[in-house]
């Protein structure tokens, strides 16, 4: 069993379900993308990618799905974030309703 990445936050098992629920029920009719998220994490946790590759990945993978990029914050170590650009954070409030690839501005990362 891989070491967890210095720094990170004691995770539920149920967040991390939860999270992985929603990430699939937004790409189901997308399969490579939920994949593709699940080999980044793996990536992540074995710290074959550091923290800024994997907020660097995540979010383009994720671009334009506010409620996500913000959920995955959970899973970065403590003092990182990914803050969600302004047009992206009435997702927060409600469903994942993706803005159109290409039409969002860059995320911003706090640390």
């Amino acid at each position: 069993m891989a070491a967890r990445p210095q720094g990170m936050r004691e995770l539920k098992v149920e967040d991390a379900l939860l999270y992985l629920d929603q990430v699939k029920a937004e790409f189901g009719d997308e399969p490579e993308i939920y994949n593709e998220f699940l080999e980044i994490m793996k990536s992540f946790k074995s710290q074959q990618i550091d923290t800024p590759g994997v907020i660097r990945r995540v979010s383009t993978l994720f671009e334009g799905y506010g409620k996500l990029i913000y959920g995955f914050n959970t899973f970065l170590p403590e003092g990182y974030k990914i803050e969600v650009p302004e047009h992206l954070r009435e997702q927060l409030r409600g469903q994942v309703n993706a803005v159109p690839r290409g039409q969002q501005a860059a995320l911003e990362v706090r640390r």
